[in-house]
C-alpha cells in the first residue's frame, strides 16, 4: 500500500511560522517518497498566485517558492475554489502547475485508503 499526505494550509503571512511548517512537512514528505497533495486555503490561497510565495519571508526557514515549487513538481498542489473566489483569484490567475478544486475533491484525497491528512 502507498501512502499518501494530504496537507491544508489555512494561513499565510498573518502566522508565518504555521504557514510555512505546513509547506515544510509537505515538500519534506515528497522528498520522503510519500504521494502528496497541499491545499491552499483561507489566506495561503494568495500563494497560488505568481509572486506571492517568492514575497514571503521568514527567518531560519526554507524558501516558501522552493517548496511549493518543489511540491507543484512532484505532487498536487490546489487553491480551494471558495478561498479562491472570496479573493478574486481565477484559474487564469494560478502557479501553473496549480489547480483550482473545491471540497469534494479534498475530502475525496483525505479518505483514500492509505492517506493521512495534517491540517496548519
Amino acid at each position: 500500500m502507498s501512502r499518501s499526505l494530504v496537507v491544508k494550509v489555512t494561513c499565510g503571512a498573518e502566522d508565518p511560522e504555521r504557514c510555512n511548517q505546513g509547506f515544510t512537512v509537505a515538500a519534506t514528505a515528497l522528498a520522503a517518497g510519500a504521494e502528496v497533495s497541499l491545499w491552499l486555503t483561507g489566506e495561503a490561497a494568495w500563494f497560488g498566485v505568481p509572486g506571492r510565495a517568492e514575497a514571503f519571508e521568514l527567518p531560519l526557514a526554507s524558501p516558501l517558492a522552493d517548496l511549493l515549487a518543489a511540491v507543484v513538481a512532484g505532487g498536487t498542489v490546489t487553491v480551494c475554489t471558495q478561498c479562491a473566489d472570496r479573493r478574486g483569484i481565477t484559474a487564469d490567475d494560478v502557479v501553473p502547475g496549480v489547480r483550482v478544486a473545491g471540497s469534494a475533491t479534498f475530502v475525496e484525497e483525505a479518505l483514500r485508503d492509505g492517506a493521512q491528512a495534517l491540517v496548519y
